[in-house]
């Protein structure tokens, strides 16, 4: 008597049975493409759109030159500079603007790096919020 000849092997089926889910997703299918087309589109309600009543504020623009003057132009009462002094910008620049008047400063290359945070400083401590620096883009890098 043999007994490896008696013995049947049974071998486990480890593969998962993919039929069902593919049955299932077949009729989820059917089910959205039927139901799909009877959906009706609800109606939205847009809100209209007129036209913009604020007009952009342009900057006001304090320029320092190379001696350390400074000036001031606004530019919706002309396009020219004025010269003022450091103990009156303030107060000119408030009488001029608004709390979100934005605010630039365009120094001059040879103007110490001191005295564009001093101007700064006594506008940020003087409740400028927007308060910026122009820059020449087309100007050559530095090196």
């Amino acid at each position: 008597m043999s007994t490896f000849g008696s013995r049947r092997s049974r071998r486990m089926k480890n593969d998962i049975n993919v039929v069902p889910y593919i049955d299932v997703m077949l009729v989820l299918l059917v089910i959205f493409m039927v139901t799909a087309p009877m959906i009706t589109p609800g109606q939205i309600e847009l809100p209209s759109v007129g036209t913009a009543s604020d007009v952009p504020v342009q900057p006001i623009e304090v320029q320092i030159d190379a001696q350390g003057a400074l000036a001031l132009r606004v530019r919706e009462g002309g396009a020219s500079f004025r010269p003022i002094d450091k103990a009156n910008l303030l107060a000119e620049i408030r009488a001029v603007a608004t709390a979100d008047t934005p605010v630039v400063i365009s120094a001059d290359g040879k103007v110490p790096y001191e005295s564009v945070m001093q101007v700064m400083d006594q506008l940020r401590n003087g409740g400028i919020g927007k308060l910026g620096l122009l820059v020449n883009q087309n100007a050559p890098a530095a090196r």
